[in-house]
């Protein structure tokens, strides 16, 4: 009996050190984002411990069955053998979450949710990743690992060496109480004897989803998001199929035709869309924004057309690319663009350009592998694609591909030449993704994350305000419509209210240039990148049928409205209300006004459809 209480000893002891090691992960993470920390109150700060260790205690579980078996194995093999497997296991095993805890506390900020598969998409492609951290961030980050690593470790090897040696003496009795005890880690991990196993929403307590989220016990939510497989089943259903489809059609059809006239003075004009890396209409003073960011931007505005309610449909460049150019909204989780299978089925705008008979092109300074942006290019059928490849290693910042300036004026150089018109030609720029790095000045310096990202902004705002003055001198400007658009907001600078509030998805889109019939006014209907493609089409008699989620820009009803995903949650928005909406809790996060109820139905049956027709692409 004295043997069992020992090797019981032992098992409690190392199950508490796993949850000491997750206390100290949660406490990193609060540390790490303690601007948003000092935002909670105390009793606040406090509950994400005591509901989080539900979590702390389930994966803790997890982690202990394999050194509980091993335990059960010193009935009959020498107890130091036994000790030293269980420690490298544990060493192994701190290394490889650690590393986890450092990549999860450096993505949060830019994707709003704890480490989870999104990750995955990555590992083939880890340069993307680190792409988005400076060096600074990659050297303190590596030195963190290695301390954290190295002091648990030693907390770990005392505590097994202390213990293991009490370990000594050998009964076969004790066999049957160790596998029960083995057996008793089910509770832990499932949380309680309750019929329904412990989950992320158990530890969801506040109206503040940063408080939620940092309550969550990131490997867990990492290992829960990997093994459970959702396969072809649609989990976002919250009607049948039918009724699905008659709230969306109900509002969606009265909003197909243009309630204005003509925006243009010609049929085929070329056609030109400058896709801005991360733009937030929160630094657009003429959105209201910060004023001295994007001066140049602010002045065109004056000079074409501005949407002033304006929405990204995703939070990524990847989610964004396909919203713009395939009307199509980005599943809350899966990146489509990462799926040849399925892109090679989207409608495509370049597509139906060619047909119309444009000559069609794609300038990116970086690597198109990126997010496999090649492969749904290729899909889209563009005549022409220019990427990293064609510019000189010495242009590139240490990152993302070749600087904006040089990006911009090879992208000019090009329209320079005599070209075959009408054209299409789309580029994307990149020098304002993190981690901001500039071959010019910073102009709000470089102090912060959110100086770094205004001075990237202001950078890039140049290089555009250069392009389209030197666009005005060319023949072809008085034939040319040119469109300004980002690819996604932004949580930086800064903003108040809940992290995925429509602050964050708020973004500009400017028409510009000689093919304008119309100058100098603001369109204020809340639209969505997936109304761009149909909007386009429609003005130039372009066939739009494929476009099935999308609306008509210029119509003018109070209905009109926008709809964005982000990781397990959307929002949907119009003139009359906002409903913010999160998978994890199933409750709203966020909801105001009298088209609210309205907008709770349109959210999901949007949500549900279109995960659906995703599901339903081969």
């Amino acid at each position: 009996m004295k043997n069992f209480k020992n090797s019981l000893l032992f098992n409690v002891s190392y199950f508490f050190l796993w949850i000491g090691y997750f206390i100290f992960a949660r406490f990193f993470f609060l540390l790490f984002y303690f601007e948003k920390t000092k935002e909670l109150e105390f009793i606040t700060i406090l509950k994400t411990f005591l509901y989080g260790i539900q979590l702390d205690t389930s994966f803790s579980a997890y982690l202990c069955i394999i050194p509980f078996l091993l335990i059960i194995f010193s009935t009959f093999i020498n107890t130091a053998i036994i000790a030293k497997i269980i420690k490298w296991y544990s060493y192994l095993l701190l290394i490889f979450i650690t590393l986890l805890l450092i990549i999860d506390a450096s993505l949060y900020e830019a994707w709003g949710v704890r480490l989870d598969t999104t990750l995955l998409a990555y590992i083939d492609t880890p340069e993307v990743m680190i792409a988005s951290v400076s060096t600074y961030q990659m050297i303190s980050g590596i030195l963190f690992w290695f301390i954290t690593s190295y002091i648990f470790i030693v907390i770990f090897k005392n505590i097994i060496n202390k213990n293991s040696k009490k370990i000594s003496i050998k009964n076969w009795l004790q066999i049957p109480l160790l596998l029960l005890l083995t057996g008793a880690l089910i509770i832990p991990i499932r949380g309680g004897l309750q019929e329904i196993p412990v989950n992320q929403s158990n530890v969801y307590f506040s109206s503040k989803m940063f408080a939620n989220h940092a309550a969550v016990n990131f490997i867990w939510n990492f290992s829960n998001t990997i093994t459970h497989k959702t396969g072809n089943k649609n989990i976002y259903k919250f009607f049948d199929s039918e009724t699905t489809k008659n709230i969306i059609h109900k509002t969606r059809d009265k909003l197909l035709l243009s309630t204005s006239d003509t925006i243009l003075n010609t049929k085929k004009p070329n056609v030109i869309l400058i896709i801005w890396e991360s733009l937030t209409a929160k630094v657009v003073g003429s959105l209201n924004g910060e004023p001295n960011v994007t001066v140049n931007l602010n002045r065109l505005s004056k000079e074409g057309i501005l949407f002033t309610n304006f929405y990204g449909n995703g939070d990524r460049t990847d989610k964004g690319i396909p919203a713009i150019l395939s009307g199509y909204y980005p599943p809350p989780v899966k990146r489509i663009m990462r799926m040849p299978n399925k892109t090679r089925s989207l409608p495509m705008l370049p597509k139906k350009m060619n047909a119309l008979g444009y000559k069609t092109s794609f300038y990116y300074g970086g690597d198109l592998n990126f997010g496999n942006m090649n492969t749904y290019l290729r899909n889209a059928e563009i005549n022409e694609i220019i990427d990293g490849n064609e510019f000189d290693k010495k242009d590139w910042n240490s990152k993302w591909g070749a600087f904006d300036d040089v990006f911009m004026k090879r992208f000019a150089d090009d329209l320079t030449a005599k070209q075959n018109t009408p054209f299409f030609k789309i580029a994307l720029t990149s020098t304002s993704h993190e981690p901001y790095e500039l071959n010019d000045t910073y102009k709000f310096g470089q102090d912060s994350e959110d100086n770094l990202f205004r001075s990237s902004h202001a950078y890039t705002d140049k290089v555009i305000g250069k392009f389209i003055a030197f666009a005005k001198k060319q023949d072809w400007y008085r034939n040319t419509l040119i469109i300004i658009m980002s690819d996604h907001g932004h949580s930086s600078p800064k903003h108040e209210g809940a992290y995925f509030s429509p602050k964050k998805f708020r973004i500009p889109m400017l028409w510009l240039g000689g093919a304008l019939h119309k100058k100098g006014i603001e369109i204020d209907n809340i639209t969505s990148q997936v109304d761009f493609s149909y909007t386009l089409l429609d003005l130039l008699n372009g066939d739009n049928s494929e476009f099935k989620f999308s609306k008509n820009l210029f119509n003018k009803s109070e209905n009109q409205y926008a709809h964005y995903t982000f990781n397990k949650g959307f929002g949907t928005l119009s003139k009359n209300g906002l409903y913010l909406f999160d998978y994890v809790s199933k409750k709203p996060i966020l909801r105001y006004g009298k088209a609210a109820h309205h907008l709770d139905s349109l959210g999901k049956a949007i949500t549900q459809n279109s995960y659906q027709d995703f599901l339903d692409r081969k």
